[in-house]
This record gives structure tokens, sequence and C-alpha cells, in this order.
């Protein structure tokens, strides 16, 4: 084993819990021939310095998945890899000062049972004989997660690099990769000691993965979406009163106040404060703070005043924390994507590299983490739907400034609430469209969309457009009557919707045709129309949706959602053949959504294109002067048509269009109108969870044509076997929320399935779920109960129809 590996399967650059974990399962998958370059000692990063709690806690379904898998993985790691670790699994208990927090605590708690977690819901008093030292007068709930716990980094990360060992798999330490270059299809990893030639590489570098991200530029890739945040936590001495409580009844769960941002964990028989403080600190972005070379084993000076507050606060609701001094400081570099969570899959634009990097909560997330790259790498595919993590949901607006100034907004609002009406202000008009200061105008009240400025509604004068009239769950607020009033002008008169940041993507040359056809599951329009596609994996699993455009017999325009440019880019460059070409227009042109029963009379007057053309046919023309496309077809289920241009032509489209008497009309308003047709959201209703088949797709899936497309063996399969879930539209009996992505379906006691998105239809006045369930439920009228934010609400399975429109009459007028 002395001598330098010359060639691997996979190397892995950076020796943290993460990148340890990724090398134990790549090893346990059978790929043993991997292996792990670290500059320094293992740990040497964030990992040796890292407070070591290991929740499972998240309202993110993809994370809570990864923190629950971690946590199983560590109950048995000492054991199956033979190496001593100190794993405390204590539970935790999560306080909560508000009623909104109180139902996001009670929504956590029906994800996690029905991802088989125990979490429970407690009084002020039923948590104070949990937690003796606390003050409980002021709280309305507490959350107990009795899975939760702490774990010390070092010896995780020594235990996983064991297994690794064991298993074949080989770790170089003090051996920093110094560069990359690709030859052929393969990689090159350069470092001190030799080269290492491979199939993949994986960018596990911690706060450094920015730097180590550089590399791959020439190759296609991009600047890492990262920034690096100061983060303290605080020891104290040691307080007798807890040393007493321990002998007597073992250690106190981990207490997380989550409304005032910091965690107290007992260390020892003393405390650990960690505050996530408004008031923070980024690191190493200024001349005077310049990135240092090598930061193995350091630490930022103390800088306690910010945490003043936090420590006052916390003295309050535990008194004994302020009868002892402090022991140690630690304030240490943690790194920060612009949304808090991890870049874990694979590299943007980078064939056969792999992202596994910027984890604010790696100890935590590092079993799982190890798992779903394994997978990447092993299978292309993930057991479980990763789009909340996969580092291609960023494109190309996350600059500097944007990673600073949301990093910052993270972490002082790291326990913070993701209330569905609210929008974080911070990195804001990174991408704005050509009609931006027209809908300003018209009272826009904005959201972020792949970094696209998009207005959610339009309010008018005297309308609450704060931040604080969002803090809530509910649907009732300044928003619902706008909303509603949007709804009823594209149910009556004529809406229209400024749409920019559509991915696009023009397919063209000998052969495309034959090419979608072994690409996609279904069939192709013919030239003049359009349709929607789907892409499966090898499992028949929803990859992506797009429209299909037909040109010509060998030219194609794809469309899909801003979110997916660089997801689907990545799917459809990667596998064109020789001689056909792709040819991206996303950001030269804007779209409009006019639509409406009165839409072909409003567009009548101000275009030359012949609006008696069928729907689902598309056509060149000139609309109020400009040059367009047109395309009839509308995702809010009635008549209307997509109108295109370039962004200098738009401007004289939108403002024709209103003066014609259109509604402008937002996005909520849109998932309103779309869900009462039933048209599914992608990586909502539409995601690598669930199979074509399961998602009520088979009209889409051709599995009598010769193309062998991916996924067709296993669509075969279920076909032949029967599916076990399946995808139906619910009414809901709702209260004052509708039912947000993931609420836990029951029927009889049982849970059987989950909501997929939800939203009140105006058109249908009902609330509406649309949902997969066990497929023997999905029958019309079984009667379900659907949990929203803690309570359980009746549901009725609707028919395989759109609610609004079932014939499509209005869409076809």
């Amino acid at each position: 084993m002395s001598t330098f590996p010359g060639t691997a399967r996979v190397v892995i650059i950076g020796g943290g819990a993460v990148g340890a974990s990724g090398l134990y399962h790549l090893a346990r998958a059978g790929w043993t021939d991997c292996v792990l370059l670290e500059k320094n000692e293992l740990t040497a990063g964030s990992t040796w310095h890292a407070a070591g709690n290991v929740p499972t806690f998240s309202t993110s379904w993809a994370i809570m998945n990864m923190q629950r898998y971690s946590t199983e993985l560590y109950r048995g790691l000492s054991e199956a890899v033979d190496y001593p670790m100190n794993y405390h699994v204590t539970g935790s208990v999560r306080l909560g000062h508000s009623a909104e927090r109180v139902q996001e605590f009670q929504r956590a708690c029906g994800m996690g049972r029905y991802q088989g977690m125990d979490m429970q819901m407690l009084s002020p008093e039923e948590a104070k004989e949990r937690y003796p030292f606390m003050e409980t007068h002021d709280l309305k709930g507490v959350l107990f997660d009795p899975s939760d716990g702490d774990i010390d980094p070092s010896q995780l990360t020594q235990a996983l690099a064991k297994g690794a060992r064991d298993l074949g798999a080989r770790i170089e330490r003090f051996c920093p990769a110094t560069g990359v270059t690709r030859d052929g299809d393969e990689w090159i990893v350069h470092t001190d000691k030799g080269d290492i030639r491979c199939e993949y590489v994986v960018n596990a570098a911690g706060y450094y993965a920015q730097k180590v991200g550089e590399w791959f530029k020439p190759y296609g890739g991009r600047t890492v979406p990262m920034m690096v945040m100061s983060h303290q936590y605080l020891l104290t001495d040691e307080i007798p009163e807890i040393e007493e409580y321990t002998k007597a009844h073992g250690k106190l769960p981990l207490m997380r106040d989550v409304d005032s941002s910091y965690y107290l964990r007992q260390e020892k028989t003393g405390l650990n404060l960690g505050p996530y403080e408004r008031n923070c600190k980024a690191h190493w972005i200024t001349p005077d703070d310049p990135f240092p070379e090598d930061f193995s084993f350091q630490l930022y000076p103390d800088d306690l005043e910010r945490l003043e507050w936090y420590i006052e606060d916390a003295m309050a609701r535990v008194p004994l924390l302020g009868q002892v001094g402090i022991n140690k400081v630690i304030n240490g570099p943690i790194p920060y994507a612009p949304d808090g969570l991890p870049l874990l899959g694979p590299m943007p634009g980078v064939p056969n590299a792999f992202e596994a990097c910027v984890f604010t909560f790696g100890i935590a997330q590092a079993g799982g983490a190890g798992k779903v790259l394994a997978e990447w790498i092993t299978e292309g595919q993930t057991e479980w739907d990763m789009w909340s993590v996969d580092p291609r949901r960023y494109t190309d607006y996350t600059d500097n400034d944007y990673c600073i100034a949301k990093g910052q907004e993270v972490y002082g609002y790291e326990y913070a609430m993701h209330f569905p009406w609210h929008e974080w202000p911070a990195g804001r008009d990174k991408k704005l469209g050509p009609n931006d200061d027209i809908v300003r105008e018209l009272g826009g009240v904005m959201g972020a969309y792949n970094g696209w400025e998009r207005a959610n509604w339009f309010a008018h004068p005297g309308d609450d457009v704060s931040e604080e009239s969002t803090q809530t769950w509910n649907r009732a607020g300044p928003w619902a009557r706008r909303i509603r009033e949007e709804c009823e002008a594209v149910r009556d008169h004529c809406g229209v919707l400024d749409l920019p940041g559509f991915s696009r993507f023009w397919v063209r040359g000998e052969g495309a045709d034959e090419w979608l056809r072994g690409f996609v599951t279904g069939g192709l329009p013919k030239v003049g129309r359009m349709n929607l596609v789907y892409v499966a994996d090898s499992r028949g699993r929803i990859l992506t949706e797009l429209s299909c455009i037909r040109l010509a017999e060998d030219s194609f325009v794809l469309i899909t959602a801003a979110t997916a440019q660089w997801h689907d880019g990545d799917l459809i460059r990667r596998n064109v053949p020789e001689g056909v070409s792709v040819a991206e227009t996303t950001t030269e042109r804007s779209a409009l959504i006019v639509t409406g029963p009165e839409s072909r009379a409003i567009l009548g007057p101000l275009t030359d294109a012949d609006l008696t053309l069928p729907w689902l046919s598309h056509q060149h023309g000139i609309v109020a002067g400009q040059k367009a496309f047109l395309i009839r077809v509308s995702f809010a289920g009635e008549l209307g048509w997509e109108v295109h241009a370039a962004n200098e032509d738009m401007p004289d489209i939108y403002r024709a269009i209103l003066d014609a008497g259109a509604k402008p009309f937002g996005m909520y308003a849109l998932n309103s109108l779309r869900i009462e047709k039933g048209y599914r959201a992608w990586k909502g209703d539409l995601s690598t969870d669930y199979s074509m088949l399961e998602g009520g797709l088979d009209r889409f899936v051709k599995l009598d044509k010769p193309q062998e497309f991916p996924g067709k063996a296993a669509l075969l399969s279920e076909k032949q076997q029967g599916s076990k879930k399946r995808f139906v539209t619910l009414i809901v009996d709702a209260g004052e929320a509708d039912a947000p992505f993931m609420s836990t379906i029951w029927h009889s006691g049982e849970v059987v399935g989950e909501t997929t998105s939800g939203a009140w239809g105006y058109r249908v006045d009902a609330s509406i779920a649309l949902a997969m369930i066990r497929a023997d439920l999905a029958q019309p009228g079984t009667e379900l109960e659907v949990e929203i934010y803690g309570e359980k609400y009746k549901a009725v399975v609707q028919p395989d129809a759109p609610l609004w429109d079932a014939e499509n009459e209005r869409i076809r007028a």
C-alpha cells in the first residue's frame, strides 16, 4: 500500500466527514478502487471544530431523508467498522414561541412519521419534565425528536475512513491536489506526489471547494456558488447541578430555541451554546482578510461582542448558564451556499465530475451525503429525488456579491420559518426581464425564479406589501383578494403574464428526430405542432418535462422551466449524437402568456397571425409591429397563446396587449389555475421519486415504439405488475391553509401517501391537492385525510380529469 496510486475509478478531493463518507459508501457499493486526497490530516477543515450535532429535523424532504439515514448509519457504525465512537442519542427539544412555529413543528412531525421517525409535540409542561433547568412560561409548544443527538466529528470521520480502507479504498493524507486535466474520457488529478488518472472526480473540499472548482472551468465548469461564515460556540465550565442530574437521569436533551436562534447542548457536565446571530460576519471576502493558502486546524479570534444578546437570552431561558464561566470559545469557518443547503450531485457542465461540498451541517448530513454521492457515481441516479441539493439548481446569477449577501442572510436566519408567501430580500434583481419596469409600475410584487424576477401578484394602492404580512402559513393575506381577481380575469376575460426565463434549447441536425424518439418516453409532434414530452431515468422515473415544438423534420425547440435550465441543458447536451447541434436562447428571448376567453379578441387586432389554428399549433407572426412566435397553449387552462419574442421587442408587445384590455396576473394565480387543471409542476409533482406510470403520465409513454428509450424495460415491467402508487387530484375540506408539498395522507389510521402540491382553486372554489397515494385507494370518491400543519382534514379522490373544464372545451375554443 506504500506505492502511490497512479490510477483509480474515483478520486475524492477533501478529507472531511463528507469526503470520508463518500469513499466509504463507494467501497460498500463495490467500487474499492477509489482514492481520497487530503492536503493535511483528515478532518483538518471545518470537520475538526464542528459541534457535532446530529438532528433529523428539516422541512426539506430530501434533507430529512439524508439526516435520518445518517442517524441510522451512525448507530451501528462503530460496530460495523470496529472503531470506537462517542455518539450520544439524547433526543432534543425545539422550542416554539408562536402559533406559526408550532404549525411548522407539526408539519415536520408529519413528514417524520412518514419516514418512520417518532417526532412528538409536547406541551411546555411536558418539555420541562425532559429539561427541568429551562424556563417555559412563554412557550406555545415544543417539538421532541428522540433521534437527535451529537457525535464526535473526528471519531466519525476516522471510523468512516477505517471502514473504507478495510474494504480496499485508499486515503492519501498530506497530499494536496494541485489541479486537474481532462484527457479524452479520463481525468488526471495532479498532486505533488504524482498524477492519478481516473474516471470520476469529486470536489469535497469544504470551504476550499471554490478554489478547487476553478480547476474545472476549462472543461465547462463555473465558479462554485459559496462563501464562508464565522461561526462561534461557547463551552462552559462544569455545572454541579447538571452532573447530579446526569448521574440520576442521563444526559439532557439538546435544546434549540429556534425563535431566538441558538442551540444549547450538554457537553460533559457543562453546556455548549451555539448562536446564529443576525449581526454575523463573513470571512475571506476583503483584501485585508484574504483567503489563506492553508487554514488547517486553525480558528478565528474570539468575537463575543456580537453574541451578547444571544448569551443573555440563553441565560434567561436556562438560568444555570449564568452561574458559570466560559471555558472555551470555538470560532471557525463554515461554508455556506446561497440557500444554506449543500452542493451534492453532478458538477454543472462538466463530464464525470461531482460536487459534495459546502456543507453547513456536514456532520449531520455526511452519512446520507455519502450514500447519495455513491449512488450518483455508480448508478447515475439516486434513491431519493435530490433536487434541493443538486448543484445545477443555481445558474449564472450567483456572483460573489450574491453569495455573500445570501450566505449572511441564511446564517442570520438559520432557524427561520420559510413561509409560502414570503420572499427573502437579499441578493435580488439578478436577472430582470425586458418588461420588468412595466410590471413593477403595475404593482407587481416580485419573486425570484432561477434569479429571474417575476410578479407573484399585483398589489393595488394601499395593499400591504410588507415582509411582515407574509409571516403566515395561511392562504389569507393581502394577496388573496388580488389572486382571486386575477384568476377571475383569466376565467372571464383575458389575462397576461410576463414570464422571462423560460429555458429554450434549439435542437437540430440530421437525425435529431430519431434521437429524440429514443430519448423521450412518448411520441413527437408533427411539423407545425407541439406537445409535451418526458424523459425518464433507467427506473422509469420522471427526470424532466419538456415542451417539444417541431419547426421542421429535424428541427425542434425544447422549452422547459426556468429552474431546470442547467439540469435540462446538461441532460440534452450529454445525450445528443454527433451531427445534432444544441443552441440555447434562454436569455435572448422572453415570453408572455395571453389567456382567457377573450384572448383571441385581444390579440386579433394586434397580429397578422392566424388565430384560428388549432390548440398545440405554433406559428411566426407580427404582434404590435414586432416579430413574434405564437404557440397556442396555456398553462392556465383557458383559450390562450404563449407569445415569444426577442427581449428588445417585448415591451412594445406587452404594452399593446395591456392597452387592449388584458389584465396582468402573477405566478400565484398561475399556480392556482394550473392545479385546477391537474397540470404538474417540475420537482414538485414531477420528480424522480415517482415513475411515469405512478405519475399518471401513461398517455406520454409509448411502450410499443421500437426505440429503447431510458426506462422502457422498467416501465414495461411496472405495466405488467401494476403500480404501487398513483397520482390523484383531491378536493380537501381544508381550514385556513392549503396542503403544502409533502403533507402526509392518511386512510383508516395508516399513512398512505403524500401531497405533491396544493392551492386554493378560485374557479372551482375549493382547496385542491395533487397527491401520490397507494394505488388501491385511487378510485374516485375514496375518502382520505390530509394532514395540514398537524390537523387532519377530509379529502376526496376526484375523477381522473381536470377539475376545471374537464373536456378541455375552453382550451380548444
